[in-house]
């Protein structure tokens, strides 16, 4: 007797409940039809955003309005399932339960109808664009107001045209520039940028290379006036400057441990840039560089120096305009000056003023950071020559889109000059890869031991011609 009227109350379950979850299981598919407007699947899939390493809160900080409807949604339906489950079997209630779910599914196309009226989310991030280092807390249609300095979101805010109209570049205002990782380095872009405008600026151009060092590249401009020195004295005619020690009164000297020129020059203090403690030392280290093969062993006759005259001649007449990216005081463009080729020397401040020793030279510096692209059009320069920098610490990946740089602003048939490029021996097949990555034709390729090391670590030297490639 007991089943037949399980089977009668099964019967009477069914008959009640079936409609209702046809009409659930339309409203889901409504619901996911409607989602799909909104989100692409790959979507699902990426988790590994520049937002998750910088800043965990802005990943649950983003959530969008049709997000949270659909977890409304989730928690709805989950919440209805469970009463479901739990009501007593009744014929006497069926009519209560259809008008229920009645109700409970107007609700979720209601939901489902608020998405729709919601719109894209593409189309309104133009609108609605937070920068995504900015927390949860510090949300925002501009990224200047996640600054509490006054002269940082000044400067950061689109300056419109005062005309209304677009100016000579094609823009209807300017936008100003500044690294990713200020957004990181608050607390210190703030101290950078916090200054009387009008009046002398800080002596801090330390922490200005410590910020561009760290990604904050471009720095903001700023409206003081930059420190000299005290005693300025006019630098040295041209044919004296090249080989001759700057006046000391000519730096502003309280970054660094040593005081003046003769304290860097001297090779007993190294008290300059520990990777180039001999680069003030004009009369001694730096006069034979590149012009004479100066060999530490002459029984083993091996260097991995190349001469400036040797290279020239593989492109004799053909190399006009260059770039040095090293660490030095400009003796490579010193030397190339003396060939009639032009070469700016790009490096930073490591422990000696590499800039201001370029400068006083007569020989032209370029303030810059391993982090920044290149500010040079394609396909303009005959030579970059680099020595000293890129060596066995550089991350692959960062070596490739250096590269790759190098390869953009270098004209076709241009000169790639790795002069002692030096890494571990179990390091050298990977860093050799990423150099014939490139594809450029070899005429001097050479890799040598480092002998003040063991045996451990090798030097490599190549001259590189970039081939012609056509156009797509």
């Amino acid at each position: 007797m007991t089943k037949p009227n399980i089977s009668v109350k099964l019967g009477r379950w069914g008959g009640v409940r079936r409609p209702i979850f046809i009409l659930g299981i339309l409203a889901l598919l409504v619901c996911i039809s409607t989602l799909s407007k909104f989100y692409s699947i790959r979507s699902l899939f990426i988790s590994d955003t520049f937002c998750s390493h910088v800043n965990i809160e802005c990943q649950r900080g983003f959530q969008s309005e049709p997000g949270i409807a659909v977890e409304t949604i989730v928690i709805k339906i989950q919440k209805e399932m469970n009463e479901m489950r739990d009501m007593p079997i009744d014929s006497s209630s069926a009519e209560t339960i259809v008008s229920r779910y009645n109700a409970f599914l107007a609700d979720i196309l209601g939901l489902i109808e608020s998405l729709q009226t919601t719109g894209n989310p593409q189309e309104n991030s133009e609108i609605r664009a937070v920068h995504p280092l900015v927390g949860r807390k510090q949300q925002s249609d501009e990224p200047a107001k996640f600054f509490m300095i006054e002269e940082i979101r000044k400067y950061v805010r689109i300056k419109p045209n005062r005309l209304g109209k677009q100016n000579f570049m094609g823009a209807n205002g300017t936008f100003t520039s500044i690294g990713h990782a200020c957004f990181a380095m608050k607390k210190d872009i703030e101290e950078y940028m916090d200054y009387d405008v009008g009046e002398i600026c800080k002596d801090d151009w330390k922490l200005a290379q410590k910020l561009m060092v760290h990604g904050c590249d471009p720095l903001p401009r700023r409206r003081c006036f930059a420190r000299a020195p005290q005693l300025y004295s006019k630098p040295f005619p041209i044919d004296e400057s090249m080989w001759k020690l700057p006046d000391n009164r000519n730096v502003r000297w309280s970054q660094y441990r040593c005081k003046n020129f003769t304290c860097l020059a001297s090779n007993t203090t190294r008290k300059g840039f520990f990777k180039c403690a001999d680069c003030f030392n004009l009369s001694d280290h730096e006069l034979p560089r590149w012009i004479k093969q100066v060999i530490s062993d002459p029984e083993m006759n091996l260097t991995a120096d190349f001469l400036i005259p040797e290279v020239l001649n593989i492109k004799l007449g053909e190399i006009r305009i260059g770039l040095d990216f090293s660490v030095g005081t400009g003796t490579f463009a010193a030397r190339m000056r003396e060939f009639n080729v032009t070469i700016v020397s790009a490096t930073i401040n490591l422990g000696a003023p590499f800039n201001e020793m370029i400068a006083l030279r007569g020989l032209v510096p370029l303030y810059l950071t391993i982090n920044q692209r290149l500010p040079f059009f394609d396909n303009t320069l005959d030579l970059l020559h680099t020595t000293r920098f890129l060596d066995g610490w550089i991350d692959f990946v960062l070596l490739d889109f250096i590269l790759y740089d190098w390869d953009r602003v270098l004209r076709p048939g241009g000169l790639l000059w790795i002069d002692s490029f030096f890494c571990l021996k179990e390091d050298l097949d990977d860093y050799l890869e990423a150099f014939k990555m490139l594809r450029y034709r070899r005429h001097k390729w050479i890799v040598v031991p480092k002998l003040d090391k063991d045996d451990r670590e090798v030097f490599f030297s190549a001259v590189l011609e970039k081939p012609p490639r056509p156009f797509r």
